[in-house]
């Protein structure tokens, strides 16, 4: 049911506070039903967004998690870059479930980039070359990528003559004429990276990615346009981040972050649709904190307690499977993540996950390495590296948490510890999940 406040501003942001892996998809699943459309505006297939219904989980990487609504629109915003044999694979795969996936309840921007397989092998071998360290030289290089050709195929975007659109794959003489220039200069760049392949062929590439391009067809519209005409038709419109705040390009712990702007700074560059259309930004943080790759993590637990809640959290990443690194919260990072995206609103997800825990501690300043403390967070890796965390501590409950339906009935530790969380963002915490469901999740009044 919306609360007041989704009423009052109908076009809603879901973006996550921390590292991702916060329970976007679950959030987003749940508001869908107060929304018409629902438009991701960032990142590719090394996303990923869980979702659990009447007990079947629904494992989502380029799909927006509107897509188990029959009745909602799903867009892919030209900000996403798009690897269409996994976009296939994803369709196919939720059609075998039962799900309904057609021309009109799934539109790709034409104008999105399109991951190709050299991207791919690029992405493997830079992270090889980068992690082959010297004798002499100082730590890896490498970021920790998923290698599934998001960067690579950013880095096209943004140098633009070698860059393939979703659009492209819809005219096969000009998306040829493309390749044959594009494959000479990606065949050069492999090997000088050591990859032993022969040349790639560009004919037999736009053979296959014309043919990708035909099955997609009737999903494929200016998404600018269809988003705008949602607007002027008074559809609500539901934007969808991948990743999070602390991993975009711009404003997290470079350089380990991501390709794209996962912020809500990337919504209108990623949909055409302006900010101030925007009423309402929910915030999505985990109520302990995790990491997936390379980067610094002020609050990681590398302990039987990390493994615990790895365990009980189910930590492992929707697309890769990876174990993530796990933590205490750091309300240092979240705060942060919640000025830039300027969010209205909390949801404070996996909050079973501490159950059974005697306290809780969250980090709430940093000691530098000259010994001052700050309550800033610093979006740059080599200098975060160099912070230590500074925790208070909250007693712990050990009632179960599955069968609350109002947060008022929650333990009264458990109340403290998200009225803690509250007073130190300054924001209301408008959703708490409590289990995996999208009934396990507690909303507002």
């Amino acid at each position: 049911m919306a609360n007041a406040h989704s009423r009052r501003t109908p076009h809603t942001a879901v973006v996550g506070l921390q590292w991702g892996d916060e329970g976007k998809g679950k959030i987003v699943d749940v508001l869908t039903a107060d929304h018409d459309v629902i438009a991701r505006y960032n990142g590719g297939a090394n996303a990923g967004h869980t979702v659990e219904v009447a007990g079947e989980r629904y494992a989502l990487h380029l799909i927006p998690s509107g897509i188990l609504y029959p009745d909602k629109t799903c867009v892919i915003g030209n900000g996403v870059v798009v690897d269409p044999e996994k976009l296939i694979e994803e369709m196919d795969r939720l059609r075998s479930r039962g799900v309904a996936i057609g021309a009109r309840n799934l539109l790709i921007s034409d104008r999105a980039h399109v991951v190709m397989p050299y991207h791919k092998e690029q992405d493997a071998a830079l992270e090889e070359f980068l992690a082959d360290v010297a004798e002499g030289e100082r730590g890896s290089l490498a970021i920790g990528t998923t290698r599934r050709g998001i960067g690579p195929a950013y880095a096209d975007k943004v140098s633009r003559s070698t860059a393939i659109r979703v659009g492209d794959l819809l005219d096969d003489s000009y998306l040829r004429d493309r390749l044959r220039v594009i494959c000479r200069l990606r065949s050069a760049e492999l090997a000088a990276l050591g990859v032993r392949t022969s040349p790639l062929d560009p004919d037999a590439l736009a053979d296959r990615y014309s043919a990708l391009g035909e099955q997609l067809r009737g999903h494929i519209v200016d998404s600018t346009y269809a988003l705008h005409d949602a607007l002027q038709s008074g559809r609500r419109i539901l934007f969808e981040g991948a990743n999070a705040s602390l991993l975009d390009i711009d404003h997290g712990t470079y350089p380990y972050v991501t390709s794209s702007n996962c912020s809500t700074l990337g919504i209108p560059a990623g949909t055409g649709v302006p900010g101030d259309r925007i009423g309402r930004v929910l915030g999505i943080m985990k109520a302990y904190s995790t990491r997936v790759g390379a980067g610094p993590f002020p609050t990681e637990l590398t302990n039987p307690t990390g493994e615990r809640i790895r365990e009980r959290g189910r930590e492992f990443g929707t697309t890769t499977g990876r174990p993530r690194r796990c933590g205490w919260l750091d309300l240092v990072a979240v705060r942060y993540s919640a000025m830039v995206c300027g969010a209205t609103g909390v949801a404070c997800t996996l909050f079973d996950v501490l159950t059974g825990f005697d306290e809780l501690r969250i980090c709430t300043k940093y000691r530098l390495a000259d010994g001052s403390v700050t309550d800033r967070f610093i979006p740059d890796a080599h200098r975060l590296e160099q912070a230590t965390a500074l925790y208070e501590t909250l007693p712990g409950w050990t009632e179960a948490l599955r069968e609350v339906d109002d947060r008022r009935q929650l333990p009264a530790n458990a109340e403290r510890y998200l009225a803690f969380i509250e007073e130190r963002l300054n924001l209301p915490i408008d959703m708490v999940s409590v289990g995996p469901d999208r009934r396990h999740t507690l909303q507002a009044v």
